[in-house]
């Protein structure tokens, strides 16, 4: 029989990881008569997501497309398949082998995967654990951050202009420089933030007294900074971002400032709010005066915060005529303009300002109102559904925490809203499962070409759905709009009581 391997690591703490796993394999193959054909490795790549995992991608387009030169898959367990938060996902990826007619070998593990019973409970259990060992590393992980933040030491991330990363030991000795790019090499030494050359020194210092004294914007700085050939800490021109970041920074007046953003487990990147995050006040040698520091952010905010909607909107709209176009950026790095958070903060969103000073970017955004429009509606058509259930007799709760519905004590049903995307080789919808929360069925509603009103109705029982997307077109075959509905009458009888005499 010829196979493929698949080996993935994690970090490069694990560099023979791959070699221990093909060992294994190795030895696996031989026992069972098996010719390696193939070699699929992921190095230095998280299981938590497909997203980055080019090899296993790879991996199951060549069996999707039925390119494969090889009749079995040979993995060192379940955790090297994935550490997928959601379980069905590792499933999911394995069926669609299977459906090949390629078998998966999990070649350390203590049970055989022949699609009997044990093995499949064991490898939900499996991939569950596999899956909330990342989640219980996350959190200690995050928690031994938040530690060492307190006391002190820093967490990641350049440096910065006029600052230098420093490597000490455990009791604080100062060792070496970190250069750009380095990173510590024992587990005990720990990063702390020092000033760097004086001439760099001087120059934040100088940015701070042109801002402050001098009255120059971020921009003027900035070009002054370019024409004495000065570089950033990146190496490249000064911005006027770049500027302003020097100008707003904390760790320039000693502040240690951690979990501005969250991007846990490489799901959504979330910006926290300041009561959210982890400091340490005084804990670097300041470069800049803290009241100097304070005079920046009090003229930062004051420039802005006078300024009406209208004011807001009349230099957006002399800033479009100046450039022909408008973007986040283009506005941060235009001197004069309050920043685009601001914009987003009093209209709802760019793209609505963008409207009211009558720009029309290239790329279509009025996806963003339709979305909102639907969010909206989604309350009402939930509203809806509940009275109807209600009507033929059903008895219904509604989580608190989440829109999930509670059918007759019994079972559990989630209703979302699939908006229509006109192409021209016809409509499209793409239905999102909510596998978190693991509803029995999903009442997906597919909107209409203006998403204003239902064209039908999707009843998904989760036991069948494997996977945690869906992509509909007019047309989805029988294995899909057999669970098509024109109506919900057939969804409302679910719930209608019949009594047992009548039955009988």
């Amino acid at each position: 029989m010829r196979a493929a391997q698949y080996v993935r690591m994690s970090t490069e703490h694990q560099q023979y990881s791959t070699e221990n796993q093909a060992d294994v394999i190795r030895e696996y193959a031989a026992k069972r008569g098996m010719t390696l054909v193939r070699t699929f490795e992921d190095s230095g790549k998280s299981g938590l997501r497909i997203e980055g995992r080019d090899s296993l991608r790879q991996l199951i387009e060549v069996v999707q497309t039925g390119q494969a030169d090889f009749e079995a898959i040979l993995v060192y367990d379940v955790s090297r398949w994935g550490r997928f938060q959601d379980a069905d996902e590792s499933a999911y990826y394995e069926y669609i082998c299977k459906r090949a007619g390629i078998l998966v070998h999990y070649c350390a593990e203590q049970f055989e995967n022949d699609g009997s019973p044990v093995a499949t409970i064991v490898k939900g259990v499996k991939r569950a654990m596999a899956g909330e060992y990342s989640r219980e590393l996350s959190t200690k992980v995050f928690k031994g951050q938040c530690r060492l933040i307190e006391l002190g030491f820093r967490q990641g991330g350049p440096a910065g202009y006029g600052l230098r990363r420093m490597l000490v030991d455990v009791s604080g000795t100062a060792k070496s420089e970190l250069k750009r790019g380095e990173q510590k090499s024992l587990q005990t030494d720990r990063v702390i933030l020092v000033p760097g050359p004086a001439d760099e020194l001087d120059n934040v210092r100088e940015i701070y007294r042109l801002f402050i004294h001098e009255g120059f914007r971020e921009s003027e700085i900035a070009k002054l900074l370019n024409e004495r050939g000065v570089p950033s800490d990146r190496g490249c021109p000064w911005t006027r971002g770049a500027v302003h970041g020097v100008l707003t920074n904390e760790k320039y007046i000693g502040h240690n400032v951690y979990n501005r953003v969250s991007f846990k487990l490489k799901r959504k990147r979330v910006r926290n709010t300041p009561e959210m995050w982890v400091r340490a006040n005084g804990a670097f040698a300041p470069i800049v005066d803290p009241h100097e520091f304070q005079s920046v952010l009090e003229i930062i905010l004051e420039r802005h915060t006078r300024l009406s909607d209208e004011e807001l909107l009349d230099r957006l709209r002399a800033l479009c005529e100046r450039t022909g176009a408008l973007s986040g950026f283009i506005i941060d790095e235009t001197e004069g303009m309050p920043s685009s958070t601001i914009y987003r903060s009093r209209f709802g969103s760019l793209v609505r300002a963008y409207q009211l000073v009558g720009y029309e970017p290239e790329r279509d955004y009025a996806f963003i109102e339709i979305n909102r429009a639907l969010r909206r509606l989604h309350p009402q058509i939930v509203a809806d559904v509940v009275a109807s259930l209600e009507r033929v007799g059903g008895d219904v709760e509604q989580e608190p925490n989440s829109d999930i519905l509670l059918l007759n004590r019994e079972i559990t049903v989630s209703i979302i809203l699939a908006r229509c995307i006109s192409r021209s080789a016809g409509a499209r919808w793409q239905v999102h499962l909510e596998r978190g929360l693991l509803p029995d069925i999903t009442v997906a509603v597919r909107m209409d070409p203006t998403n204003e009103s239902a064209l039908d109705y999707y009843l998904l029982p989760s036991v069948d759905m494997a996977a945690r997307r869906l992509r509909l077109s007019e047309d989805n075959g029988i294995w899909l709009d057999a669970y098509r509905f024109d109506t919900l009458e057939y969804f409302f009888g679910i719930a209608q009581r019949v009594k047992v005499v009548q039955v009988a």
